[in-house]
Protein backbone atom coordinates (compact mmCIF):
# COMPACT_ATOMS: atom_id res chain seq x y z
CA UNK A 1 0.00 0.00 0.00
CA UNK A 2 0.87 3.18 -1.09
CA UNK A 3 0.42 6.47 0.78
CA UNK A 4 1.38 10.36 0.27
CA UNK A 5 1.21 12.19 3.71
CA UNK A 6 2.35 15.90 3.99
CA UNK A 7 4.25 15.69 0.71
CA UNK A 8 6.27 12.33 1.84
CA UNK A 9 5.56 8.74 0.45
CA UNK A 10 5.04 5.89 2.46
CA UNK A 11 5.23 2.57 1.08
CA UNK A 12 4.97 -0.96 2.17
CA UNK A 13 6.91 -1.78 -0.84
CA UNK A 14 9.90 -0.27 -0.38
CA UNK A 15 10.10 0.45 3.53
CA UNK A 16 11.36 -1.96 5.67
CA UNK A 17 8.88 -3.76 8.43
CA UNK A 18 10.51 -3.57 11.96
CA UNK A 19 7.78 -5.23 13.32
CA UNK A 20 4.01 -6.71 13.33
CA UNK A 21 1.67 -7.60 16.06
CA UNK A 22 -1.58 -9.39 15.56
CA UNK A 23 -4.92 -9.00 17.64
CA UNK A 24 -7.15 -11.97 17.50
CA UNK A 25 -7.31 -14.95 15.23
CA UNK A 26 -7.51 -14.90 11.23
CA UNK A 27 -11.36 -14.30 10.50
CA UNK A 28 -11.62 -13.11 13.61
CA UNK A 29 -14.36 -9.61 12.53
CA UNK A 30 -12.92 -7.92 15.92
CA UNK A 31 -8.97 -8.79 14.62
CA UNK A 32 -6.56 -6.44 13.00
CA UNK A 33 -2.87 -6.23 12.28
CA UNK A 34 -0.44 -3.84 13.19
CA UNK A 35 2.96 -3.16 10.92
CA UNK A 36 5.54 -0.74 12.26
CA UNK A 37 7.58 0.11 9.06
CA UNK A 38 10.73 2.46 8.23
CA UNK A 39 11.38 4.39 5.03
CA UNK A 40 14.74 4.24 3.47
CA UNK A 41 15.03 7.57 4.57
CA UNK A 42 14.74 6.92 7.86
CA UNK A 43 10.87 7.58 8.71
CA UNK A 44 8.60 5.80 10.68
CA UNK A 45 4.84 4.79 10.10
CA UNK A 46 2.38 2.49 10.83
CA UNK A 47 0.12 0.36 8.32
CA UNK A 48 -3.00 -1.15 9.82
CA UNK A 49 -5.83 -3.66 8.70
CA UNK A 50 -8.56 -5.21 9.94
CA UNK A 51 -11.70 -6.82 10.17
CA UNK A 52 -15.23 -5.21 9.77
CA UNK A 53 -15.76 -5.04 13.91
CA UNK A 54 -12.13 -3.73 14.41
CA UNK A 55 -10.86 -0.56 14.69
CA UNK A 56 -9.01 -0.36 11.03
CA UNK A 57 -12.03 -1.32 8.74
CA UNK A 58 -9.99 -0.28 6.60
CA UNK A 59 -6.67 -0.18 5.69
CA UNK A 60 -4.71 2.54 6.13
CA UNK A 61 -1.18 4.31 6.78
CA UNK A 62 -0.09 6.41 9.67
CA UNK A 63 3.01 8.59 9.67
CA UNK A 64 4.76 7.66 13.59
CA UNK A 65 7.65 9.96 15.01
CA UNK A 66 10.87 8.04 16.16
CA UNK A 67 10.11 8.05 19.88
CA UNK A 68 6.32 6.63 19.24
CA UNK A 69 7.83 3.67 17.28
CA UNK A 70 10.43 3.11 20.14
CA UNK A 71 7.48 3.43 22.52
CA UNK A 72 5.50 1.07 20.61
CA UNK A 73 7.79 -1.57 20.02
CA UNK A 74 8.87 -1.05 24.17
CA UNK A 75 5.41 -2.50 25.11
CA UNK A 76 4.42 -5.65 25.76
CA UNK A 77 1.34 -7.37 23.86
Amino acid sequence: MKRIICKVEYDTDTAELVSKRTHGAFGDPAGYEERLYKTPEGKFFFYMMGGAESPFTEETIKRVSAAKADEWLAQKD
